[in-house]
């Protein structure tokens, strides 16, 4: 998953926010409201309250995806843990967020590994630097994490290695066992199609790692993930096991729309084969029905579910410095109604896991004050499944508290 910039044109096919399940005055009422319930009953699928997942570990404590950010995930309280795959050149599948791995690890220091700096086609996108696709399981053993994000703790750096799927497995059951609960794993396929390119299909490296764990059902503490949808249809043909299709976009428009700018307008797969479907379009009530044929969740980028937009009470076309610090981000946008989305897809049978859940004041719309406990509190509320979070602890206690 990644963060989303904040522009670009909008195509006709984007959810619109006026079929809203709430007005603005209810939504501020529910912010208010939600904060003080001693036993929350939530609105999910099932009725169970919702999944809190260690977004890509403790990352927002410790650099991701790694045993340490993982352990401490489940020490905070996370329900589920997720990894991004990614293949090494003799096919083994580690824990990163990306094939290039140039900022989330210490490569670029490293003089021995100079000659592979490289440029490769990422979903129709040319990245340079460091591929994990390039290095053998041995090599990468060898690197080291780093925090990708300046304004999160740095002074782990250059002091975790970067963790295999059996690693990761092998961690959620000793923990979980520790901790005297189960502890699920979330994996993503990362760019099937490239790894597919490059002559390392993830699918079946992953299902024969999960068949050696007894992980071949729906009742296993596994869910998979993709942004695409090719593959996560050949997975359904494969295993019993829950998927979810991921849904992502590029942006967010000053007016609160969803921006689908390539690469982030459709899944990559739709991009080669010519399919002019946006994300935006599974997220329809006959999308979601389709989804429903080989997935069992939805995992949407959260501005689909609940937006936000600027506000230009001058008409100067710029937006308001609500806060006034010089700086317009998240801090100065107000929030929406609710979509239709989640509802829709709850009649279509699907669960609702949404991402990114951040701290940070600057990622946090103007109604939440600063307090990202009020932004879980108001998507809890919503009726969402599950959370993808940086901080599993203040999720958990917002969910619990």
């Amino acid at each position: 998953m990644k963060d989303s910039a904040l522009h670009g044109p909008l195509p006709e096919s984007t959810p619109s926010v006026s079929g809203a399940q709430w007005s603005a005055s209810a939504l501020a009422l529910t912010l208010a409201a939600c904060s003080g319930s001693d036993a929350p009953d939530y609105p999910t699928l099932d009725g169970n309250k919702p999944l809190v997942i260690g977004h890509r570990g403790a990352s927002g404590y410790l650099p991701e995806h790694t045993l340490e950010g993982y352990r401490r995930a489940i020490a905070l309280g996370a329900d589920f843990i997720e990894p991004d795959l990614v293949a090494t050149s003799d096919g083994a599948l580690v824990a990163r967020h990306e094939p290039n791995i140039t900022a989330t690890t210490d490569v670029s220091q490293r003089p021995e590994f100079a000659s592979r700096k490289t440029k490769k086609m990422i979903d129709g996108v040319q990245e340079e630097g460091w591929f994990v696709t390039d290095f053998t399981l041995a090599e990468i053993k060898t690197l080291r994490a780093v925090q990708p994000m300046a304004e999160r703790d740095q002074s782990y750096n250059g002091k975790f290695q970067i963790p295999t799927f059996e690693e990761v497995l092998d961690l959620a059951k000793t923990e979980g066992a520790k901790a005297g609960r189960s502890v699920g794993v979330y994996p993503e396929t990362k760019h099937p199609s490239y790894h597919a390119r490059q002559g390392l299909p993830l699918e079946d490296r992953l299902l024969a790692i999960l068949a050696k764990y007894g992980y071949t059902t729906s009742a296993a503490p596994v869910i998979v993930q993709s942004f695409e949808v090719s593959n996560l249809k050949y997975l359904r043909s494969k295993t019993g096991l829950r998927l979810v299709q991921l849904v992502d976009a590029n942006g967010v428009h000053p007016d609160g729309s969803m921006d689908l700018s390539a690469p982030y307008d459709r899944p990559y797969d739709f991009a080669v084969a010519g399919d002019a479907r946006t994300f935006a379009s599974l997220l329809t009530p006959e999308g979601l029905k389709e989804v429903k044929t080989y997935a069992d969740g939805i995992g949407p980028w959260k501005p689909y579910l609940i937006s936000s937009r600027q506000v230009d009470t001058n008409q100067d076309g710029k937006a308001d410095d609500l806060n006034g610090d010089g700086t317009i981000d998240e801090r100065d946008r107000v929030l929406l109604p609710a979509t239709e989305v989640l509802k829709n897809a709850h009649a279509a049978g699907l669960f609702v896991h949404a991402y990114t859940f951040r701290n940070e004041a600057r990622r946090l719309a103007s109604d939440f004050r600063g307090d990202p406990r009020a932004e879980y509190r108001l998507f809890f509320d919503l009726g969402v499944d599950g959370v993808f979070s940086d901080f599993p602890d203040t999720a958990k206690g917002a969910r619990d508290g």
